[in-house]
């Protein structure tokens, strides 16, 4: 079995490919599409993750660890849990374990799988992302962006990966140039916006923006910061003050935002410190205490417009993903940036899987680990005809730029040496020269980001040039090279030009893991019982 894995803030779902080539989602144990990615310690020793995880964070917030997603790359979670301070990666293992618990006893044993990341994604998060599926002890194949994997899922059920030309009646297209889709991708901490453009057998992302600290949790909490400012107006108590009382606040506004997504009005009941207190709520009220939140897509999708030198008349789909995008205030704002009303064809929170199943297919295929897909069924919405999965070209570009932290007098710059949007897997180098006499070795610190100054940037890692030749004068010339994979991961190597000697440079990451701690989480986490 191939799975695919997204990851999610909020949710988590899984999907793999039928015998017939198609992507099917994968229940959990409980019977559900979408599991909650809540993590509950129990007291003996347990875990217990999912919608009962969930509901115990109503009762023991302490013990329950959510949004974990948004703390990837980091040394430790927000806070302790059950007592115990955990790495985000570790947390992260125990929910991918359950779920391939659920897919192993469902579809038979796991051969690889595929984890989705946000695309706007640093290659510490993407590293962390990696390092969760060791400790969990997955055959993780890759890593893939999500809206590169909802794009893939489109372009299946639209029948691009077809080789010959289809017909209007295949898949509504009514000629076989190829098209433009933009995937605005609102999840439940993360945004992402992507241009991809599909031909026949050809997947090309164009370009990549987003924001990691935005998603629909940001709804939540405004809206449940409203209520809470109501009521401690008229009771002169504050509900955040509890960590249970304000567990269960979020939990209501969370109601309410998907309330307000298919009503107009609802109402907003808080209980707290004896008081009760009922708010009348309307979608224009939503709407208001939110509206800059709305405003922050908005303007990374003209940007990212801007980066790909489009304008909206050359993009022929404005894809939805993500649970998010169910509010209505999204599709009015895309409708009217775009002039068309967005694609909703897929299920927004069930296409991320889908994606990245098939590109475990692609992935299994070009490895020989999987057959060329059989013929597609007639009436499914794709070709009846089969397509070979390692037939399918996939080019992706990088959400950063790329480059070296250097010296320039008193100043720590950034040269960039692969810029942003550029197609993966990629290359570049530039020789740097050591900036005193007798320098025994050199530091090459990475970084990622688009600013001038080192700071501003994102820190990467660092690798050190050992045992340069004796007597080396100021200025002695050392290369250095970094590539860029096509699942955004990087990797340094370096070359002292006097000796003519070469280094592979082990990027040391500071908020990452050794292999010797990896080794030893994942022996914690098969000794716990995941239910």
């Amino acid at each position: 079995m191939w799975l695919g894995i997204d990851l999610g803030t909020t949710y988590s779902a899984m999907a793999t490919v039928d015998e017939s080539g198609r992507p099917q989602m994968v229940p959990n144990r409980d019977g559900e599409i979408l599991t909650p990615s809540a993590i509950y310690l129990a007291p003996d020793g347990s875990a217990v993750v999912g919608q009962a995880a969930l509901d115990m964070a109503l009762e023991q917030p302490e013990r329950v660890a959510t949004l974990v997603k948004r703390f990837m790359g980091r040394p430790e979670y927000d806070r302790p849990v059950a007592g115990r301070t955990f790495r985000p990666e570790t947390l992260s293992a125990i929910l991918l374990k359950k779920l391939a618990q659920d897919a192993q006893a469902a579809l038979g044993p796991i051969e690889g799988c595929v984890i989705t990341v946000p695309a706007y994604y640093d290659d510490t998060r993407r590293q962390a992302t990696l390092n969760a599926g060791r400790i969990a002890g997955l055959p993780v194949l890759d890593i893939l962006d999500e809206p590169t994997a909802a794009a893939l899922a489109y372009a299946c059920q639209s029948g691009w990966f077809h080789p010959r030309p289809l017909d209007a009646s295949d898949s509504g297209n009514s000629s076989d140039r190829p098209r433009i889709v933009m995937i605005y991708d609102l999840g439940g901490g993360t945004f992402d916006v992507t241009l991809v453009k599909l031909a026949r057998q050809r997947f090309q992302v164009l370009a990549i923006e987003g924001d990691v600290r935005l998603g629909g949790r940001d709804w939540d909490e405004r809206l449940a910061n409203w209520a809470a400012e109501q009521f401690l107006q008229h009771f002169h108590a504050d509900p955040r003050d509890d960590p249970q009382s304000c567990a269960q606040l979020l939990a209501n506004a969370e109601r309410v935002k998907r309330t307000l997504s298919k009503i107009e009005q609802t109402t907003f009941t808080l209980n707290y410190a004896g008081q009760r207190l009922t708010l009348p709520v309307t979608r224009a009220d939503l709407e208001q205490l939110t509206q800059d939140l709305l405003l922050r897509t908005r303007l990374t999708v003209q940007q990212l417009l801007q980066q790909a030198h489009l304008d909206w008349e050359q993009v022929d789909q404005v894809l939805l993903v993500g649970g998010s995008t169910h509010m209505p205030a999204v599709t009015r704002m895309l409708r009217e940036l775009s002039g068309r009303d967005p694609n909703r064809s897929l299920a927004v929170s069930e296409v991320v899987a889908r994606g990245a199943a098939l590109h475990a297919g692609i992935l299994g295929a070009r490895r020989q680990l999987f057959p060329a897909a059989p013929s597609l069924r007639p009436g499914s919405g794709e070709s009846a005809a089969g397509f070979r999965w390692d037939e399918i070209v996939e080019i992706h570009v990088n959400a950063h730029s790329l480059g070296v932290e250097v010296r320039n007098g008193p100043d720590r710059i950034h040269h960039k040496l692969i810029g942003k949007n550029t197609q993966l897997p990629a290359s570049a180098e530039h020789v740097y020269y050591t900036v005193r006499e007798n320098q025994s070795r050199v530091r090459v610190r990475i970084l990622q980001g688009e600013a001038h100054q080192a700071d501003a940037c994102i820190p990467v890692g660092e690798c050190w040039i050992e045992d340069l030749p004796p007597g080396l004068p100021q200025g002695s010339p050392i290369r250095v090279r970094c590539t860029v994979q096509a699942n955004g991961c990087i990797h340094v190597s370096a070359a002292d030009l006097t000796s003519g000697r070469s280094v592979t440079a082990t990027l040391y990451r500071p908020s990452g893991l050794t292999d010797e701690q990896i080794a030893r989480e994942a022996d914690w986490l098969s000794q716990l019982r995941i239910l």
